[in-house]
């Protein structure tokens, strides 16, 4: 049957329990009644028992708390089990690591990422889906994705490595040329770094790329797209997370000091929680 709201199940795992084990589950732990059941109406003749990863998580915490009042034939038991889930969940870890490499290294794959102004409160972000690209190319995304002008110099951290344009050599420290360098080279599969984009040095604006999964492409959808957002961009040149405070401050009261120059120098109007996902999609197509 499918599951409600078109969410799949968790997945089930086999642990191997002899009869003996399941026992000691039953009588010397405090398992939550849904285990319980399960383990109870598994038949003598049934080696293998199914759970999810959560479920065996929570298995090992509960036997963890029971272990010092079981009698020590039943933490014997108790122990063997401890290390199949182990040696199980170590398998598991194994399978979804491996499903994650083929997924980054399978032609045309496509890259979702959320991306957030640091220190923007409340926060300024968009969540975004990019195919295989340079950092050069995502960086031509952010620009449009965000609403900055691509009018200051930039650069991305990865791994405390630094990417930039080939042709900003005047930095102090040593960058590395952002189209020599693509999504797939960063996310291999062994680890799931944090990127950080940084725009207009003076202003400091940095922005946390964080990879929330990796998808195939879907049929009639144009990709790089924006899925979802909240709130506008600051103003080009405003000082900075500091500076944009100030200035929504003071174009946000009449009778603020301030307040008519700020208005003119933004062009008359500002309003920090317009967004618009239908314009940056058309923007971006």
């Amino acid at each position: 049957m499918p599951a409600k709201n078109g969410k799949q199940p968790d997945e089930k795992f086999p642990l191997k329990l002899t009869v003996k084990q399941r026992e000691s589950l039953m009588q010397a732990t405090r398992l939550r009644i849904g285990l319980r059941t399960r383990i109870k109406e598994a038949s003598k003749d049934q080696q293998f028992v199914e759970f999810t990863k959560k479920e065996l998580e929570q298995m090992l915490g509960e036997i963890d708390i029971s272990l010092d009042n079981a009698t020590p034939s039943d933490q014997k038991r108790l122990n063997a089990v401890v290390g199949k889930i182990f040696d199980l969940l170590a398998d598991i870890e194994e399978k979804q690591l491996r499903d994650k490499r083929q997924a980054i290294t399978k032609p045309g794959a496509i890259y979702q990422f959320k991306v957030t102004l640091k220190e923007s409160h409340p926060p300024i972000w968009r969540r975004i889906q990019v195919p295989d690209c340079t950092l050069g190319e995502l960086h031509e995304v952010l620009q449009v994705v965000m609403d900055w002008g691509n009018s200051h110099l930039h650069q991305f951290i990865v791994n405390r490595k630094y990417f930039g344009e080939a042709t900003h050599d005047d930095l102090d420290m040593e960058v590395e040329d952002e189209d020599g360098i693509g999504l797939s080279d960063i996310y291999t599969g062994e680890n799931t770094p944090r990127i950080v984009y940084e725009y207009d040095f003076g202003d400091g604006w940095q922005h946390e790329i964080i990879l929330e999964k990796i998808l195939e492409p879907e049929p009639r959808v144009t990709y790089p797209c924006c899925l979802e957002g909240a709130r506008a961009c600051p103003p080009e040149d405003v000082g900075g997370i500091w500076g944009y405070a100030e200035f929504l401050e003071a174009i946000s009261d009449p009778n603020h000091e301030d307040h008519d120059e700020m208005v003119e120098w933004v062009g008359g109007e500002f309003d920090p929680e317009r967004f618009s996902v239908d314009e940056v999609n058309k923007e971006l197509g």
